[in-house]
């Protein structure tokens, strides 16, 4: 495994993936594109044998940042890929100044829940009908 920037040639891969792990709501094409024009945003992407295993991406703020996506296809989930994506963008987060990192889960996302919480992340509140189907999300946060 290994842990790089986002180049803008993987965001064919990137986004054949985030079709696959968020069927309801992707990220389009247009918009992973776009993220290479904002000098706030930041991607990580993790490398398996030249294969895009998984993914991330996070937005900075003045003092905080918001991981906006996780993603890992299906058949590296539960070898560390996600914990591994989710702390390189921390540290991304925290080089650049940020003292609080902030993310967005569907309730029903328990796997993804879990994975927060092992990496230091506690709830923070709901916010209800927040995606389009009417499910609630958990707002969590993380002190750095």
């Amino acid at each position: 495994m290994t842990l790089r920037r986002w180049k803008y040639e993987d965001i064919l891969a990137i986004s054949e993936l985030e079709k696959q792990c968020f069927p309801q709501e992707p990220w389009s094409y247009r918009m992973l594109a776009d993220s290479f024009e904002n000098e706030n945003f930041i991607g990580v992407l993790c490398d398996e044998d030249g294969e895009v295993a998984g993914y991330g991406g996070l937005s900075m703020g003045y003092d905080t940042a918001d991981i906006d996506n996780i993603a890992v296809a299906e058949s590296y989930r539960g070898n560390g890929f996600g914990g591994a994506v989710l702390e390189e963008l921390v540290s991304a987060a925290r080089e650049r100044g940020a003292v609080k990192v902030f993310l967005e889960v569907r309730v029903s996302n328990y796997a993804a829940m879990s994975l927060y919480l092992k990496h230091g992340f506690r709830g923070v509140y709901a916010r209800t009908r927040y995606y389009t189907n009417g499910e609630d999300c958990l707002v969590m946060a993380r002190d750095l």
